[in-house]
């Protein structure tokens, strides 16, 4: 029997992009296009999400891939990426509380750097209704490792057949049900069909 719902980040709480940010603080588009590359789609960025590496030195190691006249915009884009980047997605926050109201945990496992330890009340959509909240990179590990999903499960104290996991990315719920935890993948963001699921776990 399912008891808790558990979410993934990006892509089904919130929507994601790189490049609001580049296009608020560059007006050339090849130079965003550069820019948006250069830092959210590195290999830093990954190594942000699983908290091994600094924002500073990540960003170092992005501007080495950069022209010079380019360090400065990829600096303030680095800063505040987190004010442009991210959107929730308002009607997963009534399906939150529904699912709240009827008694079932709420958890969050996400894929994300430390910023968001402190900032994800500004973005996440009923961010209150959460009992609790894991972030990747306060455990040094990624989906879809299975020490990620172990590490919820065990600072939760949760039974992995008692949770129902919410992701964009069909790898991470293979992940998940590999660790004994059944999923959905919410791809495609229809929510009617993410409730259909729902109402036959729960």
């Amino acid at each position: 029997m399912v008891k808790n719902i558990v979410f993934d980040m990006g892509g089904v709480l919130v929507n994601y992009s790189g490049m609001p940010v580049c296009r608020h603080f560059i007006e050339n588009e090849e130079d965003c296009r550069r820019v948006h590359t250069g830092v959210f789609v590195s290999p830093e960025w990954v190594l942000l999400d699983m908290g091994v590496i600094t924002d500073e030195q990540a960003l170092a190691q992005m501007q080495n891939r950069l022209p010079q006249r380019l360090h400065e915009k990829a600096a303030l884009c680095m800063r505040d990426w987190h004010l442009y980047n991210m959107q929730p997605i308002e009607k997963m926050g009534t399906l939150l509380r529904e699912l709240k109201d009827r008694g079932l945990g709420i958890y969050l496992c996400s894929n994300a750097g430390v910023r968001l330890t402190e900032i994800y009340r500004d973005v996440l959509p009923a961010a209150d209704c959460f009992d609790g909240i894991l972030f990747s990179a306060e455990v040094k590990c990624i989906k879809p490792q299975r020490e990620m999903y172990q590490h919820l499960f065990k600072r939760f104290s949760l039974k992995p057949e008692e949770c129902f996991f919410i992701d964009d990315l069909q790898l991470n719920i293979e992940g998940a049900r590999a660790c004994g935890m059944d999923g959905y993948c919410f791809a495609d963001q229809n929510i009617e069909k993410l409730r259909a699921a729902l109402a036959c776990c729960i």
